[in-house]
């Protein structure tokens, strides 16, 4: 924050004024409001811990339970191997007497995972700054005309931003959904061999997902909708003296 308002020609400690009226208004509460709605984002998205689960009935083996952990960004916990490399384990010591081979869950999609919690956790903290810029810069924010045109600036490159993280892991995750649903038994070939049978037993459910992906989507409106009060409240498009009084 320091370095913002020197490179915007402010001194930081000279300049502070607490003021918590803007707040009140539209430009300040909806920044609460993003504040908020990003760390339920880079949460929901980043605290995610599940497995798949199989019954399997081989050679001397019934209905045995074999599992794939798999966890943000879609790797086993204590492990670093990416969701395709996320084994399930045997059925037992012996392996249904040779016949299992290592079977792995299918795809990588970490990095559309990691940009969407990556964006949601820097949004958090640009939040923080603009709020205290709100709270303690108010007079110079509507008087010097570089903040509220960075603010307007960073405000549609975020809500750029959110549209194409969501959108990303929203695909990202409908493919998590296939590469750990019911469907993996058709490409598993041991399930194929004679005296083999599988059934997929469940997989941990996805709503947290889902609701990431909801805040996605939400903070794409709210920061379109910030963009619009940025540029109207701030009057950025009638007032060329760089005096920006917020109505």
């Amino acid at each position: 924050l320091g370095v913002l308002l020197a490179a915007l020609g402010v001194s930081s400690m000279a300049g502070l004024r607490v003021d918590f009226s803007l707040l009140l208004e539209p430009l300040g509460f909806i920044k609460i409001v993003e504040w908020l709605f990003s760390i339920f984002a880079f949460a929901t998205c980043g605290s995610f811990q599940g497995k798949t689960t199989l019954l399997v009935s081989c050679k001397g083996v019934a209905n045995k339970t074999v599992t794939a952990a798999f966890t943000y960004p879609f790797r086993r916990v204590f492990s670093s191997v990416v969701l395709n490399t996320v084994v399930f384990s045997t059925p037992d010591p012996e392996r249904c007497n040779g016949t299992w081979t290592d079977v792995y869950l299918v795809g990588n999609f970490s990095s559309s995972a990691q940009f969407f919690v990556t964006l949601a956790v820097l949004v958090f903290l640009y939040c923080i700054g603009a709020l205290v810029v709100y709270i303690g810069y108010k007079h110079v924010y509507q008087q010097n005309n570089k903040f509220p045109l960075t603010d307007f600036a960073i405000t549609v490159i975020t809500a750029f931003l959110w549209l194409v993280s969501t959108a990303a892991w929203a695909k990202a995750l409908a493919d998590i959904k296939m590469s750990t649903g019911a469907g993996i038994i058709t490409g598993i070939e041991f399930c194929k061999a004679p005296e083999t049978t599988c059934h997929f037993a469940s997989v941990t459910s996805m709503r947290t997902l889902n609701v990431s992906v909801a805040f996605g989507l939400l903070n794409v409106v709210l920061w379109i909708g910030n963009a619009w009060f940025v540029y109207k409240d701030i009057n950025l498009h009638n007032n060329p003296t760089g005096s920006f009084d917020v109505q």
